[in-house]
Formats: C-alpha cells, sequence, structure tokens
C-alpha cells in the first residue's frame, strides 16, 4: 500500500510540476482559481488512469502502469479541459504529452533502475 501511495503522490507531483511551469511560462494570472482551473482535468485523468490500468498492482511499472497513466492524464485532461471550455492548442498537446511522458515514465524508470541495483547488490 505504501508504495502505491508513495507513486501516486510522484504522479501528482509530475502533474503539479507541469501546471506550475506552464503557468509560470505563460502569463500565469488568475491566482489559486487559475492554477485549479488548469490542474484539475489532469488529475482528474491520472486518477482515471489508475483506476483503468489497476496501477496499484504495480505502480512502479513503466509498461502498463506508467503508460496507461500517462495516456490518461493527457487524453482525459484534454477531453475534460475541452468540456470546460479551456483550450487545447496543438502546440500544448505535445508539450503536455512531452513533459508528462518524461517525467511520468521517468520516475518509473529511476525507480527501476535503483530496483535492480538493490537487487543486484544482494
Amino acid at each position: 500500500m505504501q508504495r502505491s501511495v508513495l507513486a501516486g503522490l510522484a504522479d501528482v507531483v509530475c502533474v503539479l510540476a507541469f501546471v506550475v511551469i506552464g503557468r509560470a511560462e505563460h502569463d500565469g494570472s488568475g491566482g489559486p482559481i487559475g492554477f485549479a482551473t488548469t490542474l484539475w482535468p489532469f488529475l482528474a485523468g491520472g486518477a482515471a488512469g489508475w483506476a483503468i490500468g489497476r496501477v496499484w498492482r504495480r505502480p512502479e511499472a513503466i509498461v502498463p502502469a506508467g503508460a496507461v497513466v500517462w495516456a490518461s492524464t493527457v487524453a482525459v485532461g484534454m477531453l475534460l479541459r475541452v468540456v470546460s471550455g479551456q483550450g487545447t492548442a496543438l502546440a500544448f498537446v505535445i508539450v503536455s504529452l512531452v513533459f508528462l511522458g518524461v517525467t511520468m515514465l521517468g520516475w518509473r524508470g529511476v525507480a527501476l533502475l535503483r530496483a535492480r541495483k538493490v537487487a543486484a547488490a544482494k
């Protein structure tokens, strides 16, 4: 259970970093409301990915867990942005895919390398 909680927090941190950096780069006016407006669709998408992929079973796995969470975070996040009247410019979609892919799959890759190193040391 602790692995799942930490993995879930790591995914949330990836989304938070994406939103913080994005809003800072693109005149993130609107204060906390603007921040929350940008954040919620991606958090909901990530949660959907966790449920769809039953990620709690092997949360550190790049495939399928990481791939499902990443794809769902972006796809559901963009869909919710459309439904809520927010923008989904092609460049934004591409940046979302790249940033969230690098971070969400990246932390899992680091965890995998660490686990292999620990196993080899035994």
